[in-house]
């Protein structure tokens, strides 16, 4: 499991190594995505709170990038923190997230990124419930919901 001191330490001493590596082009990311995806998650943008179409659901799943289809999140992570976002306590796999230092908007945070591919999902904080202690904070136009089928 991972924890805020774990985040931390990838964040200043480098990520794990992901899987597989994905690479487009500016242009290929475009002709790939809608405006709003590609501004949030090639851009670094955001989305307004609780305008996400995915902020609200909790259906059994797996969360994946929606510009390379890697597996980031669990359904069963998923939990309602009130902030108008997706939030989620742990990625699916140790090496599935990239995180970086965000000095943006005078302030000082951690973005969190897909580790396959660099899109921008959102950012992580330290205020999550137990037992990890973090809430990823995701954006719902940088993800996709596969449903579980039975």
């Amino acid at each position: 499991m991972l924890t805020w001191k774990d985040v931390i330490n990838f964040s200043v001493n480098g990520n794990p190594t992901p899987d597989r590596r994905v690479e487009k082009t500016e242009a290929e990311w475009s002709a790939q995505l809608t405006l709003e995806q590609f501004r949030i998650t090639r851009q670094k943008g955001t989305e307004r709170a609780h305008s996400g179409a995915l902020c609200s659901i909790y259906d059994e799943g797996k969360y994946n990038c929606i510009c390379c289809n890697t597996p980031l999140f669990d359904s069963t992570i998923k939990f309602s923190s009130g902030t108008g976002w997706p939030s989620f306590t742990q990625p699916i796999k140790e090496n599935a997230i990239k995180y970086e230092k965000d000095s943006s908007f005078g302030m000082v945070r951690v973005e969190v990124m897909c580790n396959t591919c660099d899109a921008h999902l959102g950012h992580i904080f330290p205020d999550g419930p137990e037992p990890s202690g973090l809430r990823y904070c995701i954006n719902s136009e940088s993800m996709t919901l596969e449903k579980e089928t039975d």
